[in-house]
C-alpha cells in the first residue's frame, strides 16, 4: 500500500504516525509540509476526504491562529492561509487508496490502512 504524509519531525504525533505506516508495510512518501507545503486546493482536498472542514484542520497550538480569527473565517480564507503559512496546518495529514485522515490521535491512521 501507498501512503503519503505531511510531516512535521519535531512533531511526536507526526513520528508515531509515520512509524505505524511503516510498521504496517507502507510505502511511505514523506513531505515535510513545512518546507513543501501543500497548495490550498490540495488541503481543500484533504479536508474533504478526510471528512473535515478546513477550520477543523487548523493548528491552534503555538500559533495566532485564533488572533486573526482564523477558525471563524470561510473556507477559502482558511486554506490560503495554511498555504501561506503551512505552520497553520495540523499534522500529521496521511493519505492512502482508502482516504485520508487527519492523525490526531495517531490511530487514526489505521482507519485507512
Amino acid at each position: 500500500m501507498k501512503a503519503t504524509i505531511w510531516h512535521n519531525p519535531n512533531c511526536g504525533t507526526s513520528r508515531n504516525t509515520l512509524a505505524m505506516l511503516e510498521e504496517a508495510g507502507a510505502e511511505v512518501t514523506v513531505i515535510e509540509y513545512l518546507k513543501t507545503p501543500p497548495s490550498a486546493e490540495k488541503l481543500a482536498q484533504l479536508h474533504r476526504d478526510a471528512g473535515i472542514n478546513p477550520q477543523q484542520g487548523l493548528r491552534l497550538r503555538g500559533t495566532d491562529a485564533e488572533e486573526r480569527g482564523l477558525p471563524s473565517a470561510d473556507d477559502a480564507t482558511v486554506l490560503a492561509a495554511m498555504a501561506a503559512e503551512p505552520k497553520l496546518i495540523e499534522r500529521p495529514l496521511v493519505e492512502t487508496d482508502k482516504g485520508a485522515r487527519l492523525c490526531r490521535p495517531k490511530e487514526k491512521v489505521l482507519e485507512i490502512l
